[in-house]
């Protein structure tokens, strides 16, 4: 059932536990993402970062058929919006949520640009993530990691003024893959600081991939409702190609093998986030144009 991003994250944070949140690209891992949340009953955020060479109007109404034939709850994430044009497209496409990304933007500015995108989004019922602080890159976690971290005391007056859903932190993940033998550290103080400063605000974490189990599952329980994944899901569709058998069914047989590299390491990540068995079953509805019909009217 496709929902919105809101109500997939209030629940988390009410029940305390994160919402794996996978890159997709493809059919085959979109279809890959919902059998394996189908599978462990869990809630599911597919997330589309707009770096790939897609028609975003074709690939969203793919995503929303997906979504609503789901027999969990799915939110349609665009991730890591840059400027008016693509939110817009995506919301028109039936996302049903957007990130409005301007956390390289000084404050006052981020929140304005935010601000003016909630308005067009809640006036459609999508929801919006924003970002403040900067998760950086991975292959330059030296310099990018205490770069621009969130201050607490600035979270509150930024979700007060933007009216945001869900806020996007930085407390030391970074986007992409590490260098060879690097492991980020996160600031559990901060992440503690900024829950208690919104109030029990839902939160995001980016750059879930290389951040490990322990870490994972301890953000989880300390507010972290959402977590986005990408990397370690692409790279283990990799390793499952690299390791396979084809003799039998030979170029045939590369979907199934990428779907159970990135489904196997899917399912982990729900387990570990704790939605395993969240998904709940959300009512029916159906909604009619609001058309006079009479006994002339053609139907």
């Amino acid at each position: 059932m496709l929902v919105t991003m809101k109500e997939i994250l209030d629940r988390a944070n009410q029940e305390n536990y994160a919402v794996a949140a996978p890159v997709v690209q493809t059919e085959f891992n979109a279809r890959t993402a919902i059998k394996c949340a189908e599978e462990l009953n869990a809630p599911l955020i597919l997330l589309v970062p707009l770096i790939f060479d897609y028609d975003v109007d074709l690939f969203g109404r793919y995503l929303v058929r997906l979504a609503e034939a789901a027999d969990v709850p799915v939110a349609i994430n665009h991730d890591h919006g840059s400027d008016f044009e693509s939110a817009v497209a995506c919301i028109r496409a039936g996302f049903s949520s957007i990130m409005v990304d301007r956390s390289e933007l000084p404050f006052e500015e981020n929140i304005a640009q935010v601000r003016e995108l909630v308005k067009v989004a809640h006036a459609v019922g999508v929801s919006v993530e924003a970002e403040l602080g900067h998760v950086g890159n991975a292959c330059n976690y030296d310099v990018d990691r205490d770069a621009a971290l969130t201050e607490p005391e600035l979270a509150r007056e930024f979700i007060d003024k933007t009216g945001i859903d869900c806020l996007a932190v930085a407390i030391g993940t970074a986007h992409g893959a590490y260098n060879k033998g690097q492991k980020p550290y996160l600031d559990y103080e901060r992440l503690a600081e900024i829950k208690k400063a919104t109030n029990n605000f839902p939160l995001v974490l980016h750059g879930g991939s290389g951040t490990g189990d322990e870490g994972l599952s301890k953000v989880a329980k300390m507010g972290i409702n959402k977590v986005n994944i990408g990397c370690e899901l692409f790279a283990s569709a990799i390793s499952a190609i690299e390791n396979a058998d084809t003799s039998g069914n030979g170029a045939y047989g590369f979907a199934n093998i990428i779907e159970e590299g990135y489904g196997s390491r899917l399912k982990h990540f729900i387990h570990i986030l704790d939605s395993e068995g969240k998904a709940w079953k959300p009512e029916k509805t159906k909604t009619y144009s609001k058309v006079e019909l009479t006994e002339t009217t053609i139907l």
